[in-house]
């Protein structure tokens, strides 16, 4: 009798973590992961920090090393691309024509860059960062006193502009929205990180409408609508990202803004689950669906999948949290602040590096941003999920301890 195999398509944090899971939940066949980076599962986080820097190396950023894999018995076949799953005949089929059979699947392919279409986007130069090899590339254009020119203002651009400043580039940041972080932070919070930018050398512009990149054969400028030009070296481009789901789709799975998986991490085949990026979930905190960019949602829902697959089944229920760093500036993100009706400043945002932005719906904290204040953050996650109601006035007051909130 032939070994039951599970499939694991993306060597990725969720990937990664679905591998391990699997075998602790008792699955005693063939654990496969296939990766189409040439590179065992690693932190995507420090890319844009120390990794860019060199302070870190690829071996630094490995989740777990080899060995831990090969004592549970994971393979991994990486720098291999899957091209096709048949749901029917349970097989998937890489770009080389090679084929697996499963019996189970899951899908762990993250999300791809969202793509800045216009004119000159394909001149040397001009470059993403999403993994290793994009690093690699970008370092090939880094020297101190080179003019950088990073296209979006959210947290990958922030962060990168933060490393580049630090390795003596000029940067300049251009932001299409009138404010940067716009779809995820309060204005306060925006108008704190474009004061510590500024104060650290860079260039920050908003409302900005590019046209297109200029150069000869590599890139040279940057030109705006209003015609504004921008001297560059090196642009990076972080507008975003979108769900990897061209596998899924077409494979027929069930589609919409990323692979829909129900509570349990299943797709809409039962034997094929997916976690992380790529997936879009009901969440139980705000009662709607949601697609998160998130290591700790990548790794937790590849925990309720793997269980899934093991048929041992539980609910994926967890309050999502995020973090950014930049120059000194640790950001710590618990919940979601889309919808917010009112906000509580912790702090002065105005003056210094530290306070908290507390997000209320209803007189209740749905969300909290929490910089360079680890306990704002730690006792911000708890009220959320404790819904409590609390006296605004109190909890705008640094003096009092968020620890009595709890105690009351």
């Amino acid at each position: 009798m032939t070994e039951a195999c599970c499939i694991v398509v993306g060597a990725s944090h969720a990937g990664g973590q679905l591998a391990v899971s699997l075998r602790q939940q008792g699955w005693e066949g063939r654990i496969l992961v296939i990766g189409d980076e040439p590179y065992l599962p690693y932190n995507r986080p420090p890319l844009s920090k120390t990794f860019l820097s060199g302070e870190k190396h690829i071996e630094d950023l490995l989740i777990r090393p080899e060995a831990q894999y090969e004592k549970v018995g994971i393979d991994f076949l990486l720098g291999q691309r899957v091209s096709a799953i048949d749901k029917k005949n349970k097989t998937v089929t890489l770009s080389k024509g090679e084929s697996f059979a499963y019996d189970k699947l899951a899908l762990t392919t993250g999300a791809i860059v969202r793509p800045l279409d216009i004119a000159g986007s394909e001149l040397k130069g001009v470059l993403y960062l999403r993994d290793i090899s994009d690093v690699e590339h970008i370092r090939q254009f880094i020297g101190k006193g080179k003019k950088a020119v990073i296209v979006g203002g959210g947290y990958i651009g922030l962060e990168t502009a933060a490393m580049l400043r630090k390795l003596g580039l000029q940067v300049t940041v251009l932001e299409a929205a009138e404010r940067i972080l716009n779809r995820v932070t309060a204005p306060q919070v925006s108008e704190f990180y474009i004061r510590v930018h500024r104060e650290e050398g860079v260039q920050l512009e908003t409302g900005v409408d590019i046209q297109g990149f200029v150069g000869q054969d590599r890139v040279e400028q940057v030109q705006c609508g209003d015609g504004t030009v921008y001297p560059a070296d090196l642009v990076i481009i972080g507008i975003g990202v979108i769900p990897n789901t061209e596998l899924a789709e077409a494979a027929g799975l069930a589609v919409e803004n990323g692979i829909k998986v129900n509570d349990f991490c299943q797709t809409s085949d039962p034997d094929i689950a997916a976690a992380g990026d790529c997936t879009n979930h009901f969440n139980g905190f705000y009662q709607r669906n949601l697609r998160l960019e998130s290591v700790q949602n990548a790794m937790e829902q590849a925990k309720v999948a793997a269980a899934t697959l093991c048929d041992k089944p539980i609910q994926y229920n967890a309050l999502p949290w995020f973090w950014s760093d930049q120059y000194d500036i640790k950001l710590q993100i618990a919940g979601l602040s889309t919808d917010y009706d009112d906000l509580v400043i912790r702090g002065d945002h105005n003056d210094g590096r530290k306070f908290s932005a507390f997000y209320l719906k209803q007189g209740r904290v749905i969300a909290v941003d929490a910089i360079n204040s680890p306990q704002d953050f730690m006792f911000g996650k708890q009220i959320i999920t404790q819904k409590l109601l609390l006296d605004k006035t109190s909890l705008s007051a640094p003096g009092i301890s968020l620890k009595d909130f709890l105690k009351k």
